[in-house]
């Protein structure tokens, strides 16, 4: 069996679990093509290929990703999350191009629970003087 990269990437609520395997640098998601899966939106697969440009690796390895939650935008970045954490595994000089790039990063920012009283997190309900 080919050699196998695993990782975990996440963003706000989506985590998307990657491996890397060896092959001609096709991206699979839940089973479908990246093209199938996130539709024409040509800016969520540039960002998703960032770190295997950034690292050269575009030809040498298929991803396999498999996630859930969230939207497609968090979990395209969760996916490049999950590729950067893989290639660190794969090679450790990669760290410091991924790093630079702000790659490793997990983006923590996730939305703000509603409050009672209020009709989102910090919005209010119109306030009517009579």
């Amino acid at each position: 069996m080919a050699e196998e990269i695993i990782a975990t990437g996440r963003r706000k609520c989506a985590i998307a679990v990657v491996k890397l395997v060896k092959g001609k640098g096709r991206v699979f998601v839940n089973g479908k093509t990246l093209a199938n899966y996130i539709g024409n939106q040509p800016s969520l697969e540039m960002n998703i290929f960032r770190p295997l440009v950034l690292t050269e690796n575009q030809e040498k390895y298929d991803v396999k990703a498999k996630v859930i939650g969230g939207g497609i935008s968090a979990q395209a970045d969760a996916i490049r999350h999950g590729i950067s954490r893989a290639l660190l595994k794969s090679n450790e000089e990669y760290k410091a191009v991924l790093k630079a790039e702000g790659l490793l990063t997990r983006d923590a920012r996730i939305k703000e629970r509603k409050k009672y009283g209020r009709k989102r997190a910090r919005k209010r309900f119109q306030f009517s003087k009579r």
